[in-house]
């Protein structure tokens, strides 16, 4: 199975096989991160940089600022969601729960 996944209206949404699915202005609690200090941070998503699928998960690289210190950045890799192989439905992940960013090396 293929995901296909775009960026549409420079960067304020993801197209997860051809239905809009994530917009920005979430507020993200990351656990893990490099563009602030602060150790919970409360990143408020501004822009998708960079989207992708890696196997069933749709993952992106995303521009803000933690709202607690004022820090702009772009996180590394974040699960957005998964895409059901069975029924090719995707099911985005909850914004407001903790997620860990990852870095991965695209090919």
């Amino acid at each position: 199975m293929t995901t296909d996944v775009h960026q549409l209206d420079d960067g304020a949404w993801v197209s997860v096989n051809d239905s809009r699915e994530v917009n920005v202005s979430d507020l993200w609690r990351l656990a893990t991160h490099d563009f602030c200090s602060c150790r919970l941070a409360d990143f408020l998503a501004e822009g998708f940089v960079e989207v992708g699928a890696d196997g069933a998960n749709v993952e992106a690289r995303i521009a803000g600022r933690c709202i607690q210190c004022g820090e702009e950045g772009v996180t590394d890799w974040l699960t957005l969601g998964r895409v059901d192989p069975r029924t090719d439905e995707f099911r985005p992940v909850v914004p407001e729960s903790v997620h860990l960013s990852r870095r991965r090396t695209r090919s």
